[in-house]
């Protein structure tokens, strides 16, 4: 009876704890699906009443924010002689729904956090929950920071490379819109994601799991890893243009790590001396 007793004991937390994880999936899955059927569903007029203009959302798939979103990224993404058709019917609803999702998982972040943070906060020290508080801003920065440079620089450039190539090759210069907004899409989410290099790096040396003296001494590595991260996120297509682009951005991101990362180490130091000699 004892050993029975003993086995439930154990087995009650794991089933609290799925419990609890299988509640905030629900949540998150939750707000990104009131997201993404606002924006893919919806679409944003004004109404003057007297010197105040309010936005009022409307119910159209016509003029949802998600086409709104998609015609900004042709106006200035696309050369203007590069042609874009649908090669499957339901082609222009696929990117309406990549661009829903895009802006639901930006504009859902926060609840999103919310809900991871409710889950993990209880099995964290106290050092560890400050460090995540004090990333969360820089991180979102650098976020931020690294989707505007695939939006406003590299997709840009990808997109007249492959358009002069075109010419070159006297192939007529066309592009599948569904292509075309996913690899938008996709290069925005995973280079945002790319530029979170640096505050992993910091936050490993802050834990103490990997010294800053390490990060130095690899720095072979890391440059090495940066460009085979910049392989893999890039499309492909541009003949190494785009790969280099992201490779030596990424690159210059692991350098300035480890100059997070010293400094991060030295005050942790310079801490621990002032303690011991108190």
């Amino acid at each position: 009876m004892s050993i029975q007793k003993s086995a439930t004991d154990k087995e009650a937390p794991l089933i609290e704890h799925l419990r609890e994880l299988a509640l905030r999936v629900r949540n998150i899955v939750i707000y990104l699906s009131i997201f993404f059927v606002i924006y893919f569903l919806f679409g944003i007029s004004f109404v003057k009443i007297g010197s105040y203009t309010i936005p009022i959302l409307y119910p159209t798939l016509y003029h949802s924010i998600a086409i709104q979103t998609v015609n900004s990224f042709l106006d200035r993404e696309k050369p203007a002689s590069l042609h874009l058709i649908t090669l499957n019917p339901f082609d222009p609803l696929y990117a309406s729904a990549y661009v829903s999702f895009l802006l639901a998982l930006i504009t859902a972040f926060p609840l999103v956090f919310r809900e991871i943070w409710a889950f993990i906060a209880p099995g964290l020290y106290e050092h560890e929950k400050r460090l995540i508080k004090k990333v969360l801003i820089p991180a979102t920065v650098l976020f931020i920071a690294g989707a505007s440079f695939a939006y406003f620089l590299l997709i840009p450039l990808m997109m007249l490379f492959v358009y002069r190539l075109d010419l070159d090759l006297g192939v007529e210069p066309t592009l599948s819109l569904r292509a075309f907004v996913s690899t938008v899409v996709t290069l925005m989410i995973a280079v945002g994601g790319s530029f979170e290099l640096p505050i992993i790096m910091a936050s490993l040396t802050k834990l103490g799991l990997v010294k800053a003296k390490t990060w130095r001494e690899n720095w072979r590595w890391g440059v090495l890893i940066s460009f085979i991260i910049a392989w893999i996120v890039s499309p492909g297509t541009t003949g190494g243009l785009i790969e280099t682009t992201i490779g030596v951005t990424l690159s210059s991101l692991y350098f300035v790590g480890v100059i997070v990362s010293s400094i991060i180490e030295k005050r942790s130091l310079e801490k621990e001396n002032k303690l011991l000699v108190r």
